[in-house]
């Protein structure tokens, strides 16, 4: 499978996924922007594709930035809006449905970590 074959895949996938209902969590996180220190951060909804939170700091979009949630390791992603300190990103490669399913098991919207 050829690279433009496998991003036109994650194009249509992404854009299918923004259709969608997006989950409401509150996960505490970190995020970092390329060539900045990471910063405290609440994911407030998350996606196969990718994700808001909060942002102190101004992020560009087209930046390159990492998302690390609690056990897990970084997530690369890409700033897709900045606004009201609040970003969208859009991950580099597409969430794992397991991965996913398994955030979504652990937060239930309240930011209370459930084993």
């Amino acid at each position: 499978m050829s690279l433009q074959h496998t991003l036109g895949r994650y194009d249509i996938a992404a854009q299918e996924d923004r259709s969608a209902v997006r989950t409401k969590l509150a996960i505490p996180a970190q995020l970092r922007a390329s060539g900045a220190r990471a910063f405290q951060t609440v994911v407030n909804d998350l996606s196969l594709s990718g994700f808001s939170a909060t942002a102190i700091t101004r992020m560009h979009p087209g930046a390159v930035c990492w998302l690390t949630l609690p056990g897990l390791e970084s997530l690369q992603a890409e700033v897709v809006w900045w606004e009201n300190n609040m970003c969208g990103c859009a991950f580099s490669s597409l969430l794992s449905p397991i991965v996913h399913d398994n955030i979504l098991a652990r937060y239930r919207g309240d930011g209370v970590f459930r084993s």
